[in-house]
């Protein structure tokens, strides 16, 4: 498969001072090698094409070299960019040239002198002149465009006939086709709007290879190297039905391509054929919304698209003799089948001369990059690109070159292999192994024990606490350790690590439930977390220890494995001195903040004690069960009331402040007032809350709450009631649990005047109806509907005793309780009423 090639690069420390210094001295013949590819075996050569390397060890800057390589490099790329835009336009000027020529029967530099010369008569660039003298003798497509141009607009026709013939004459000098879609991009397509450009090449498996782009991110471009049979995508509905796919914005179509989450614009696709073959297609990307379309605009499209389909017939057939790719094949299967990393390499188009350059074609599947870094990132780079250390003094690359010219197979029991992930060098000692096979190169390297795991540890510590990592299995209980790990813990490298589950052991006994609360929700929650205690070594010296931690999930979501830092903050902890002048402080505060906690306590269970038993309020029995948060300091607004009221209806309520401690407390003791008040009027469940509201706005400071507000009248079992921004009430009838529908209503406190709407439901004998406030089913990691229907499930699988006793409803409650999914530390209260199953039907008014 053809991969999009990247500009050649040089390997000297220094940029030349122009191109042509980057060919070698005419003196140097040795080890050349020739078109053909044959190398030539001569005596021994400096590889490197680096003179500085005939200075001795200790004076040559080998550090300023590779820092500066990689400076070199994008300097080179840049001159290569510029070299090739303007390669276009002489192209396209010695291609009139050469008209004149042969028109003229004169010489090139008479042709080019005329050119120029009827150009200035024109009073038109020389550019533009020669694209029109270029259409006027060539019957293509692109011809054809122009002159239809000419017949609507002179203008237009001058711009496109430049436009298309300068990509033409890029597309027949570039080398690739990751030239070709720059040229077309910037010649062609930029002057329409376009930002974004993709060449794709389809193979008879139905899948799909990014042959060439311009205007992605190089990332991108990797990610959709290939795209596997089966995905629809703009291009695979082009060539399935073969003609324009015209996308208005990408985010209608719902199709995945390169570049969606950047461009979210419209997308034409158009189908690349030669001979009545598709061979690819012509994907063109838009910021916003696509041009307006026109036939002569869509056949600019449908030339650009042929000149790709030319492009890709050309550089996808092979140069040379079928053995070439069966030799690959093999090479591929070769090396599929070896146990260490493996990694297959070719010499860098155009560059066959000094210094040698090489691209990684394969890499097998027991590659792993000791620097951490996905496969994909090292497959299709230049070798200098994805190890630019490589380029030292005898090394990875030096040897590599020296293999390929001379086909001596080079073997080492040790070298270092070298990387930089993020600015920070990572150094690996390995058994390096180098062959030549035709015109690739195999390199195989065995890693020392561990040391592929010990570089993803410390590409994950470097993102999380630039410090020491771990990395423990949960399923098989494999733990590894980076060094600085053992050195924190004062034990040598070959001491079994310490588990997360026995962190507590090795902690201060006052850090011990910080650790336990940080493994709860590591382990249990599977969330990141983060804590910090004080490390006792076994040799007596305390470090403080921040420990961070993120749990990783397979593709079934469960858990895995742990990864994590520990950091040593010791330097940066407080001094003895700072602790011992602020401990005192920081008691004081802590006992003034268990005061608050305790009197908003014992103000909530004063109000509402946590145990109430059943109560009998004609026919209907009712049950509460209150549960206080798990931290005193969470004391929240959480309130219930059940009472008789003069006109013989009962009050059923339940409410929430919002916060916790002593303000919740005493806005859950003013709202619960009130309604008791405003309650004996009389007034309906919406008109009772619409009161409420305006008392929450004007009566208390910045109080919020929601609250479920019922009235039930024993005559007619009718139940109306109405919710301010609560959770429905649930009822169970017949062991079927549903919610109540929700009528509208907003929270208590939000605006100065709000109407609340109200809904009636008929109880029938041995209904049960549960109100209960969010701590019973809140859950963090999933949503309030799938905690509803959560709790629904729950219902059903707990119906009342067949008796129909007080302790049957308590039990329900409690099962509830017990078995509640919710995942907070909030307040939970409950509310439940059941009708008398033994009072019949409900009797009439």
């Amino acid at each position: 498969m053809h991969q999009p090639h990247d500009p050649p690069t040089d390997r000297s420390p220094d940029p030349p001072a122009d191109r042509s210094s980057l060919d070698p001295p005419a003196d140097r013949t040795a080890g050349t090698l020739p078109r053909t590819g044959t190398p030539t075996v001569g005596p021994q050569r400096d590889h490197s094409g680096d003179h500085s390397r005939d200075r001795p060890a200790d004076t040559r800057p080998a550090a300023t070299a590779v820092t500066r390589l990689a400076a070199t490099v994008e300097n080179l790329r840049g001159e290569l960019a510029r070299a090739r835009a303007d390669a276009a336009g002489r192209s396209l000027v010695e291609m009139a040239a050469g008209v004149l020529v042969e028109r003229l029967r004169c010489g090139p530099t008479e042709a080019a002198a005329q050119l120029t010369a009827l150009a200035e008569q024109a009073d038109v660039p020389v550019l533009e002149f020669a694209a029109e003298l270029v259409n006027q003798v060539a019957a293509d497509r692109i011809s054809a465009i122009a002159r239809e141009f000419v017949t609507s607009s002179v203008d237009r026709s001058e711009e496109a006939a430049v436009r298309l013939r300068a990509a033409e004459a890029h597309s027949l000098a570039a080398g690739d086709s990751e030239s070709v879609a720059r040229s077309m991009l910037a010649t062609a397509l930029r002057p329409l709007g376009a930002v974004a450009v993709a060449i794709w090449a389809a193979h008879p498996d139905q899948s799909l290879t990014l042959e060439g782009s311009a205007g992605f991110g190089e990332a991108e471009a990797r990610r959709w190297r290939c795209v596997p049979p089966g995905v629809s995508t703009p291009a695979r509905r082009a060539l399935d039905e073969r003609e324009t796919v015209v996308c208005p914005t990408l985010v209608h179509a719902a199709l995945p391509t390169i570049g969606q989450h950047e461009y979210t614009g419209g997308r034409i696709a158009v189908p690349a054929g030669a001979g009545g073959r598709l061979i690819g297609v012509l994907e063109i990307c838009w910021p916003t919304d696509l041009p307006p379309r026109s036939q002569s605009l869509q056949r600019q499209f449908e030339a650009l698209a042929e000149l790709c389909a030319t492009t890709l017939e050309t550089w996808t057939e092979p140069t040379g003799p079928k053995r070439t790719d069966r030799e690959f094949d093999d090479l591929q299967r070769l090396t599929d089948g070896i146990l260490d990393p493996c990694l297959v390499l070719r010499l860098a188009p155009g560059r066959a001369e000094l210094p040698l350059e090489f691209a990684v074609r394969h890499v097998n599947p027991a590659f792993v990059d000791f620097a951490g870094r996905p496969n994909s990132a090292v497959a299709g780079a230049r070798l200098l690109e994805a190890y630019p250390l490589a380029a030292e003094a005898g090394g990875l690359a030096e040897k590599v070159e020296h293999v390929f010219a001379t086909g001596e197979p080079f073997r080492t029991m040790d070298m270092r292999l070298a990387a930089t992930v993020d600015g920070i060098p990572l150094l690996a000692r390995a058994q390096v192994s180098i062959s030549r096979h035709g015109r690739h190169i195999v390199v195989i390297w065995r890693l020392d024990d561990g040391t592929p795991r010990v570089a993803r540890l410390l590409q994950h510590a470097q993102r999380l606490g630039r410090i020491g990592g771990f990395e423990e299995n949960v399923q098989t209980g494999q733990i590894a350790w980076n060094e600085t790990l053992f050195e924190l813990h004062g034990l040598p490298p070959t001491a079994q690590p310490i588990a997360l589950d026995q962190l507590p052991e090795h902690a201060h006994p006052d850090d011990r439930p910080a650790i336990g609360r940080f493994l709860r929700t590591l382990l249990h929650h599977r969330r990141p977390a983060a804590t910090a205690f004080r490390l006792q070594r076994s040799d007596g010296v305390a470090r403080h220890i921040r420990v961070v931690a993120e749990p990783v999930h397979d593709e079934n979501a469960a858990l895995t494995t742990v990864r994590g830092a520990y950091q040593d903050v010791s330097a940066q902890h407080w001094t003895e001195v700072a602790l011992a002048a602020t401990r005192d402080q920081l008691a004081h505060s802590e006992q003034q903040a268990a005061e608050r906690s305790r009197l908003a306590l014992q103000l909530q269970h004063a109000i509402m004690p946590p145990a109430r038993g059943p109560l009998t309020l004609h026919d209907l029995q009712v049950a509460v069960r209150y549960r206080p948060a798990e931290k005193d300091h969470l004391v929240g607004g959480d309130w219930y009331d059940t009472l008789a009221l003069p006109s013989g209806e009962i009050l059923l309520c339940v409410g929430d402040v919002a916060g916790h401690g002593i303000e919740a407390a005493t806005g859950m003791v003013a709202l619960r007032n009130a309604l008791r008040g405003l309650a004996a009027t009389g007034a309906g469940p919406a008109q009772l809350l619409t009161w409420l509201n305006s008392v929450t706005h004007h009566l208390t400071d910045n109080v919020t709450a929601t609250a479920v507000c019922a009235l039930y009248h024993p005559g007619t079992r009718r139940l109306r009631w109405a919710r301010a921004g609560h959770l429905p009430p649930v009822l169970l009838r017949e062991g079927r649990a549903r919610a109540l529908p929700q009528p509208g209503g907003i929270l208590l406190g939000a605006l100065d005047h709000a109407d609340y709407e109200e809904s009636h439901l008929d109880l029938r004998a041995g209904d049960t109806l549960v109100m209960f406030t969010d701590g019973l089913i809140e859950r963090r990691d999933e949503s309030v509907q799938a905690s509803l229907d959560s709790l629904l499930s729950l219902s059903e699988k707990t119906s009342l005793a067949k008796d129909g006793t007080p302790d049957s409803l308590e039990s329900h409650l409690d099962h509830l309780l017990r078995y509640s999914s919710a995942d907070t530390d909030d307040d939970t209260c409950l509310v439940g009423i059941s009708v008398d199953r033994a009072a019949g039907a409900a009797p009439e008014e």
